[in-house]
């Protein structure tokens, strides 16, 4: 998906209506059309791309200090006592346009963690034998 098929794209550059929260250089948060609690926002890089993997490096901070910025905001605003934030790369991402998801909390919400089943590793060897893949993949992808 090109950024000029995106409906991320169309609303940062104004082409589609939304209810902007926070615009800069970088960013911009929206609300979410359907939200999880109203107040849930959405904080994307007004380049296209579509996962944080592809988010350009010098990107990483404007983004999340948004991010930052709109989490502080749903407190101070909406009473929140806290914030659930989240990104979805390509799976159960609607938009393949990298977005935060900023949603407001409170005790009892009815929000319950996170949306999955969790499970065990079946041992303290399958725990090293997966922290050992991904530090040897990191290795392999970290510039410098």
């Amino acid at each position: 998906m090109s950024g000029s098929t995106c409906a991320f794209c169309a609303i940062v550059h104004g082409d589609v209506a939304a209810s902007v929260v926070l615009e800069d250089e970088h960013t911009m948060a929206f609300l979410d059309r359907r939200p999880l609690f109203r107040g849930h926002a959405l904080v994307v890089p007004r380049v296209h791309c579509a996962t944080l993997a592809d988010l350009p490096g010098d990107l990483l901070r404007p983004l999340f200090a948004s991010a930052q910025i709109v989490a502080r905001a749903m407190e101070d605003a909406l009473g929140a006592e806290g914030t659930f934030v989240a990104i979805n790369n390509r799976v159960s991402q609607s938009v393949p346009h990298l977005h935060i998801h900023i949603v407001p909390r409170r005790s009892g919400d009815g929000l319950k963690g996170f949306f999955w089943p969790r499970q065990r590793y079946a041992d303290e060897q399958e725990i090293e034998a997966m922290a050992d893949r991904l530090r040897a993949a990191i290795s392999r992808l970290s510039p410098g």
